[in-house]
């Protein structure tokens, strides 16, 4: 097999780089999440419910890293990968033990990429030939080989692949509850897509509709072997979407011009005027296991917020909500409850590291000290708001909690939020410099939730001397300003937009 990696002119890049491939992003996605393991991650790590468009762009940016860049970049993706795996461990449902490491597992999600390419062909009318397939596989296998992962559990040669997936369909997935969100509830309940635009206040309207066609489409372009198992109904309906879209969207692409056609670093021979451009290395990071820190200061705040013993307030009800108890409630919604089940756990605070690093070029070192900084976050969170003790925190716990703790303890944010902030803060500041400029400001702050302009203005009235910077002492600060404020006129309370 070959060692040379594929280039711009490998069909490989040509097949996945082609924008086309998003006509069965979702059936992969099912496929791939029909794997009890898979989907046990998916369950107890993955905040695809609340944020589905975020999970879509990570998995797209990680085939980009995958599958588009030189060696070096393709070995620092791999190493992102297998830290953020190595996270993904413990018991589904059943009482089955899982882990995102498992090699078979891994094999399984590599190989349905390489099936959906091909499925993205034959589907257009316009199938690989066996030569074609047979390059294509090779291509396919050469990048597959730096996974290290055993050879043995590969398909031999693409002619295998067909009885591998049958094989795979048939005698170890399952009907999860992933794939049954993905194919019939997720979209009929996600937020809509910041790339909308100005039909985002049509979203509501928008997307019953979407949701209705994307499961058409995605049932009827999933293999016989898988519609037959779980008893999931072609219609003629949906076959002739699937056609139109297929057919259709083969003829349209060749229309247009290669920049257009192909996604950055798959433009063909043909294109060679066009230079090819490289991965962001700037996007490039993932997480790795973290730990209990101290966020650098050198006294453990969660050992000096045992030692105060502070009793935990109990949920307030109270008529009219104040300026702050508004912003408090914001920054749950918004910022924290990163799952959209209405509770703070442990996989929230460890998902906002996760998104952090995600975005980053971050050491493995660095990236420890994110989740470690997160985590006594969370803990200070579990001390001082879970007040039933059931291991997670509502809406009402912690907006009393905060807003008590705030009023009592000068060192209240200090002990919790602010050693997670300064992890952030230092992860964030790529280049050392000691400040935050905008665009770092909005590559932390630039949910699918908090709309970029509202980020722009937040950023504006933090940054008081106009310089285009803020500083770690600012940015502490002004989550301070943030929690504290009595009114909205403080900069800091517009952290988050204006009110």
């Amino acid at each position: 097999m070959s060692t040379v990696l594929p280039d711009s002119r490998s069909l490989l890049r040509r097949t996945l780089g082609e924008r086309r491939i998003a006509l069965v992003a979702w059936r992969l996605l099912v496929l791939q999440n029909s794997d009890p393991a898979v989907a046990a991650g998916l369950a107890h790590f993955s905040t695809y419910r609340a944020h589905p468009w975020r999970r879509v762009e990570h998995t797209m940016d990680s085939g980009q890293r995958l599958f588009f860049s030189d060696r070096e970049g393709l070995q620092r993706e791999i190493a992102r990968l297998e830290r953020t795996h190595r996270r993904i461990q413990g018991t589904d449902g059943q009482g089955r033990a899982f882990t995102a490491l498992d090699p078979a597992v891994r094999v399984w999600v590599l190989v349905t990429l390489y099936e959906s390419m091909t499925a993205m062909c034959e589907l257009s009318g316009a199938p690989l030939s066996a030569g074609q397939r047979d390059l294509l596989y090779g291509e396919f296998r050469t990048v597959c080989a730096a996974f290290d992962l055993p050879g043995e559990l590969f398909p031999a040669t693409a002619a295998d692949v067909p009885a591998y997936m049958d094989r795979t369909i048939r005698e170890r997935l399952e009907y999860t509850e992933a794939a049954h969100d993905l194919l019939f509830q997720m979209l009929r309940q996600a937020p809509s897509p910041r790339r909308l635009g100005r039909l985002r206040p049509a979203w509501p309207l928008l997307r019953p509709v979407i949701a209705h066609l994307l499961t058409a489409l995605t049932v009827a372009d999933l293999p016989p072997a898988f519609r037959e198992r779980f008893d999931l109904r072609r219609s003629r309906g949906a076959a002739a979407l699937s056609w139109t879209l297929h057919h259709g969207m083969r003829h349209a692409m060749a229309l247009l011009p290669d920049h257009l056609r192909y996604r950055s670093g798959a433009t063909p021979p043909s294109a060679t005027e066009h230079p090819t451009a490289t991965p962001n290395a700037n996007a490039n990071a993932g997480s790795n296991s973290g730990g209990n820190g101290n966020g650098g200061n050198g006294k453990s705040p969660l050992g000096t917020l045992r030692a105060l013993r502070l009793p935990l307030p109990r949920p307030r009800r109270s008529g009219r909500r104040s300026a702050r108890q508004v912003r408090v409630e914001a920054f749950f919604r918004q910022v924290v409850d990163q799952t959209g089940d209405g509770f703070i756990t442990a996989a929230d605070l460890q998902a906002m590291a996760h998104n952090v690093c995600w975005q980053l070029e971050l050491s493995e070192e660095q990236e420890a000290r994110v989740y470690a900084g997160f985590d006594t976050w969370w803990q200070h969170i579990r001390a001082t708001m879970d007040t039933d003790g059931d291991g997670r925190v509502s809406l009402a716990e912690f907006t009393t909690a905060v807003l008590a703790g705030v009023d009592r303890d000068p060192d209240y944010l200090r002990n919790g939020l602010h050693v997670a902030l300064r992890a952030l803060f230092r992860a964030a500041d790529t280049d050392g410099s000691g400040y935050l400029t905008a665009d770092e400001y909005r590559v932390l702050f630039g949910g699918s939730r908090v709309h970029p302009a509202e980020l722009n203005h937040g950023f504006r009235q933090l940054d008081a001397d106009g310089d285009g910077q803020i500083t770690e002492d600012e940015f502490l600060r002004a989550f301070t300003d943030y929690f504290t404020a009595r009114t909205d006129t403080t900069a800091g309370a517009q952290l988050l937009g204006r009110p």
